[in-house]
């Protein structure tokens, strides 16, 4: 059975409460029960981590590469900007990353958009709130099939 990490960046947990005019009204536990039930119906494991500190993720991401992770699908959120770090982790794990975004950053910052995480993903979803992270991890599925193959 494919394992797929999901990481929430900084911020993320507030979801539902802080601008929803960006990111919507569906709350944190909403979101994680709907990526609960895709997990359910598509035959996976997922663990589904938040976290405000970028060294965290960090730590989350390499403990679960040597548990044996199959992909990451993570919303660097707030580490966006400044990841480098974060980046520098998912680069030398080697593991299929999908990176997810709630918002068209492209739309909301459209001189300064960069994404310091997003070259290392094999694909970037944005903009299509929580449905997105259906996509994104549709797309994890996707890669692992293909790795195995």
């Amino acid at each position: 059975m494919p394992k797929i990490l999901v990481v929430q960046g900084a911020n993320m947990n507030w979801l539902g409460k802080r601008q929803p005019e960006h990111y919507g009204s569906t709350s944190a536990a909403e979101l994680d029960a709907m990526i609960r039930r895709h997990a359910e119906v598509k035959g996976y494991e997922v663990d589904i981590f938040y976290t405000n500190t970028e060294g965290a993720a960090i730590d989350r991401i390499y403990q679960a590469v040597e548990a044996g992770v199959d992909a990451l699908v993570m919303n660097p959120a707030g580490f966006t900007f400044n990841g480098y770090a974060l980046a520098d982790t998912v680069r030398s794990t080697r593991i299929p990353y999908v990176e997810v975004h709630v918002s068209n950053l492209f739309a909301r910052y459209p001189k300064e958009m960069t994404s310091i995480p997003g070259p290392t993903a094999q694909c970037v979803i944005m903009g299509l709130g929580v449905q997105g992270y259906i996509l994104g991890l549709e797309a994890a599925l996707h890669l692992i099939s293909q790795k195995a193959g």
